[in-house]
């Protein structure tokens, strides 16, 4: 294995892949499959890396390697365009353009793949990818790019991603016994022709590695150093009882400890600097001269720590710059990563994301959070919101920060948490920050917006409305204010609030609107009165709504016309009209898919799903229920929703298998189904969210009734028209006025 040894940061090591036929098997067959996507899972070490290249170095096509990397600089898809930036010049396809739309760039790095292929595309380390990059894997499943092959490394999961049913996800276990010893042997070859490891060694360093075969390799290695192999044939117990954290410590502690002292510090000083060690950086960092450090590396190489690539000097593996990296004393480190920062500040441009992490680790507070916010500005240029609010979550911690600085950052943590994975992270921060008297007006109004946005989004519908509630006083900004009313006029997200109370809500939000002049305002305030008029029943609102989708309405808006088609749609379904809610997800689909708007799939999804359970379509709909359900951080809101159709779906379904034979299976389905409902109810009173709160009382009146417990359903049926009185919107209450005056007779 060379071709593709020095692009995967591989050292060369004949002879020494052992173990994996079948797993090799299995992953060439995989990616036979046209526009195959395959994602290879494992814990560090475990050999994921060496697969890849070892498949990958007799291939036909070209191959292009992108290494995911947490520290480089925001760039969305960073990892592709450098890889592909060392194939060819980018010189051809449509431009990549930082400052564009996700949705625009996906599209265009899809068709820079397509043009460029037949390809295989290597994606390293997916865990510390860009959130574009980690997007762009979702967007070639949903859109397969012909002649294109994905082949996909990730060390442990990635929160709030599932790999879409498309990937086909291979795990990448630790050797078994039998292949230890086979790794043993060839590695122990080198040394001496003739050696095989005795039966207790290979069982003590199965046992002690973990099957990790970086670990077997590096421990094998460093016990036959210098040609000592009669060491292993004597003592094979030598490896008893050593756990595996503290036994790679060990081993890259004695082969450190071999190295002059001078070494041991210029290696500790690369460790600190990343995965690279380049002789320019290091002299200054240790304050000594060129070939001092090339002499320290080339010593470090020759114990094994280092290996060549590409002309430059790497760890071997990022295990073992991390265990380096820690013996290195703490002052040290914080003294290192300093002088690391101050270097890097004489860049142009500065590497600031680089230079926050350098900052934090140097606990340096001042020039940590001024990094970070120009690292999350930059992010935020380039619509990169999660990222930004990684970068703005790390500056939180300090807690004697300037208030005015405090509150600007959280503001603009607000922003961009609320469009990405954050929340979770972020809402117990603008908390603590709102909890504060002395918060200034603005400011409270701003992230009280913020939070409450991002508590509705995570399915806490009442408290959310409650924390917008309170924000609007302080909104200064006549747009702001607009869209914030808008929110709160949404009938179907709270209970405890009548539909007059929407509608004023909704006139204030149409004044502040036209006090602001920002169209995007208007447009916005005019989406929610549409709605509003549309869950209400007014018969003017579907000619209102047509008229709004066939004139300039929405000119300059295709997402906001997207997001009002499928909110239209979900409130026509609500009000039973079908027919129109089926004309609105269609158009609201296409327009979804002309602009590639990511973050309204699930909306599309769940419509669609209501639809073809309102019209008895049920065939793969179980299956489609359970993939959603699967996906919660897609649309958490929507989740006790698609718990609801499920739970009808299934008893429905229970109902048609009702003949005898099949008693128990029906009997079965109820008993889930019914189960399904109240975990519904609970969940959505807990919340205080008044959709499905009381479709989900009515579907369980139904099956109360129609399982002889009339008492039980009749109980539910009351508190379903409780709750569509206190909304006053009598459309809601149809389905459960049916079944009481069906009962009745």
């Amino acid at each position: 294995m060379s071709k593709l040894a020095a692009a995967f940061a591989l050292p060369t090591a004949p002879g020494s892949f052992v173990g994996r036929a079948a797993l090799l098997a299995t992953l060439s067959a995989e990616l036979a499959r046209p526009s195959a996507l395959v994602l290879l899972t494992g814990e560090a070490g475990v050999g994921k890396t060496r697969l890849v290249a070892e498949l990958l170095d007799s291939a036909e096509v070209p191959v292009v390697v992108a290494h995911c990397d947490d520290l480089r600089d925001p760039q969305p898809l960073g990892p592709l365009v450098d890889g592909l930036r060392l194939t060819s010049p980018l010189v051809t396809g449509p431009p990549l353009d930082a400052d564009a739309e996700r949705a625009r760039l996906l599209r265009a790095m899809a068709e820079l793949l397509r043009e460029r292929g037949p390809l295989v595309v290597a994606l390293e380390d997916l865990q510390m990818a860009d959130p574009a990059t980690v997007e762009l894997i979702d967007h070639l499943a949903a859109y397969p790019v012909p002649g294109l092959t994905v082949l996909i490394t990730m060390r442990d999961g990635l929160p709030g991603w599932q790999p879409p049913a498309a990937v086909r996800r291979l795990p990448v276990s630790p050797m078994t016994r039998d292949e230890v010893g086979s790794l043993a042997a060839a590695v122990l070859t080198r040394f001496d022709a003739g050696a095989e490891p005795p039966d207790r060694f290979i069982t003590h360093l199965f046992e002690r590695t973990a099957g990790i075969p970086f670990l077997i390799e590096e421990v094998v290695r460093s016990l036959v150093t210098g040609g000592d192999v009669e060491r292993i044939r004597r003592h094979p117990e030598v490896l008893a009882d050593v756990a595996v954290p503290a036994l790679l410590r060990d081993v890259l502690l004695t082969r450190l400890r071999q190295l002059g002292e001078r070494t041991q510090e210029i290696l500790g000083a690369a460790a600190v600097t990343g995965m690279a060690a380049d002789p320019h950086p290091l002299s200054v960092m240790v304050d000594t001269d060129h070939r001092t450090v090339a002499t320290a590396l080339a010593e470090a190489r020759a114990a094994g720590l280092l290996h060549e690539r590409d002309g430059r000097l790497w760890f071997r593996h990022t295990l073992a710059r991390q265990v380096v990296y820690e013996l290195v004393p703490p002052v040290t480190r914080s003294l290192l990563h300093l002088r690391s920062a101050r270097m890097l500040e004489e860049q142009q441009p500065r590497p600031v994301a680089l230079l926050a992490h350098h900052y934090r680790l140097a606990g340096s507070p001042a020039d940590h959070v001024r990094n970070a916010e120009a690292a999350a500005d930059l992010a935020t240029a380039q619509g990169d919101d999660a990222t930004a609010a990684r970068f703005l979550l790390e500056t939180m911690g300090y807690a004697d920060l300037p208030r005015p600085v405090r509150v600007r950052l959280a503001v603009k943590l607000g922003r961009s948490a609320i469009e990405s994975v954050a929340q979770a992270d972020a809402i117990p921060v603008l908390r603590r920050l709102l909890a504060d008297r002395r918060l200034p007006p603005g400011a409270r109004g701003e992230l009280g917006l913020a939070l409450g946005r991002m508590l509705r989004q995570q399915g806490e519908a009442r408290e959310g409305y409650e924390e917008i509630e309170r924000a609007v006083p302080y909104l200064r900004q006549h747009a702001r204010r607009a869209r914030a009313l808008a929110v709160l006029s949404a009938p179907d997200t709270v209970v405890g609030r009548h539909v007059s109370e929407h509608q004023r809500r909704c006139t204030e939000a149409a004044a502040a609107a036209e006090l602001s002049g920002d169209p995007s305002a208007l447009l916005a305030v005019e989406i929610a009165r549409l709605s509003l008029s549309l869950e209400t029943g007014d018969p003017g609102a579907w000619p209102a709504i047509e008229a709004a989708l066939a004139d300039e309405t929405f000119a300059g808006y295709p997402r906001e016309r997207a997001r009002a088609c499928l909110n239209w749609a979900q409130g026509a379904l609500h009000a039973g009209l079908t027919p129109a809610a089926s004309q609105l997800l269609d158009t609201g689909r296409q327009l979804v898919d002309a602009a590639q708007y990511e973050r309204l799939r699930p909306i599309v999804e769940l419509t669609e799903i209501g639809l073809d359970l309102a019209a008895g379509r049920y065939d793969g709909l179980e299956e489609r229920l359970l993939h959603f359900l699967a996906r919660p951080y897609r649309s958490p809101q929507a989740m006790p929703d698609a718990r609801l159709y499920l739970a009808r779906l299934r008893y429905r379904q229970g109902r048609t298998a009702s003949a005898s034979a099949l008693a128990s299976t029906s009997a079965s389905a109820s008993a889930d189904a019914e189960a399904g409902m109240r975990s519904v109810i609970a969940e959505a009173a807990r919340v205080g969210a008044v959709w499905p709160l009381i479709p989900a009382h009515t579907a369980l009146a139904l099956l109360l009734v129609e399982d002889g417990r009339s008492a039980e359903g009749m109980a539910e049926v009351a508190a379903a028209l409780e709750l569509v009185e206190g909304k006053g919107i009598e459309a809601w209450g149809r389905e459960a006025r049916s079944i009481r005056n069906h009962a009745d007779h």
